[in-house]
């Protein structure tokens, strides 16, 4: 069993002015490792529109290898405009993860835009960095990973791995949308693509992680490393409704793998919930495990999926 020692939040939005891109959220965190500090990716909002409605943009703040807790710099610009006109990431570039392949970093990340009879859809989209992942460039105006006959709509979420000489790219994808009170809610299952150049992708179509909590739990953020002879995936899930709260909202779980396709979930051994109180006190969400400097840390999202911005924890004894 693993247990997280809650460390606090370690960084919020409010903290950041001059930026009207960046008014609210934090969400979904990924790291970079350089020299000096932690590059932390994350996704952002600016101001809602007079319709109450939202776009996303993904940005990072650099915090300190030493104090991961001191600021160091925080991006003037995101890291990627939004798509033009019909594209699919037209109003929304939520969430990113990035990885290192020689000088250049890669970057994958969720496109999104409106519908009219569901709220949004999304495709995964792909850019790279030739200047160690301070900005970057888009492959091109269209998703590397689109939907299929299989994969009808979300495709979200991505975090890209690379164990041995290939690429992995874990995802979630839309099985169903639900109406919950004249809303319509999706249900989105986790979900495994393979590459050989990081640009051409087979998806393995299936749904890696069981249900438990009920049929239609909603699955993201699959979060995984190699350490002791196995793959550890920490996610996390949520009820299909009434989700925006404690009772049903999002909790952190866990499963294991010998080859990353055939998963043993055990959410006891994931070693963190909701706080008593406070900014994390409702939910948890968006794992992402790193190690820094003989630590190993987890950073993650609390209440509202991470309104308030992202927090770290930090693992207690070895790794499983």
């Amino acid at each position: 069993m693993f247990h997280w020692k809650k460390l606090g939040l370690a960084f919020s939005p409010a903290r950041v002015g001059g930026r009207p891109w960046l008014q609210e959220f934090a969400q979904a965190p990924a790291t970079l490792l350089l020299d000096d500090v932690v590059r932390v990716y994350f996704s952002c909002r600016p101001a809602a529109d007079a319709q109450g409605r939202y776009v996303s943009h993904s940005a990072w703040v650099d915090l300190d290898r030493r104090d991961p807790f001191r600021i160091v710099r925080v991006a003037g610009q995101p890291i990627l405009p939004l798509g033009d006109l019909g594209a699919f990431d037209e109003f929304g570039i939520y969430p990113v993860s990035v990885a290192r392949d020689g000088d250049l970093v890669r970057a994958y990340y969720a496109g999104w835009t409106r519908c009219e009879s569901v709220p949004f859809n999304v495709a995964i989209g792909a850019a790279v960095s030739r200047d160690g992942g301070e900005t970057f460039a888009k492959l091109g105006t269209g998703p590397v990973l689109g939907y299929t006959p299989d994969e009808p709509f979300v495709l979200s979420g991505p975090k890209i791995r690379r164990f041995g000489g290939g690429w992995q790219l874990f995802y979630i994808a839309g099985r169903k949308w639900k109406m919950v009170d004249g809303r319509a809610e999706p249900v989105y299952k986790i979900r495994l693509a393979t590459s050989d150049d990081g640009i051409h992708w087979t998806r393995h179509n299936r749904d890696l992680i069981p249900s438990r909590i009920e049929p239609d739990e909603a699955q993201a953020s699959p979060d995984v490393f190699w350490h002791g002879g196995r793959y550890h995936m920490f996610f996390c899930y949520r009820y299909s409704a009434h989700y925006r709260g404690k009772a049903h909202g999002y909790r952190i779980g866990y499963a294991s793998s010998t080859d990353l396709l055939h998963w043993e979930r055990d959410d006891s051994k994931a070693g963190i919930d909701v706080s008593d109180e406070g900014w994390d006190a409702e939910m948890v969400s968006y794992p992402h495990v790193f190690a820094l400097d003989g630590r190993i840390l987890m950073a993650y999202l609390g209440n509202q999926v991470g309104r308030q911005g992202f927090g770290l924890a930090e693992l207690q004894g070895d790794l499983a």
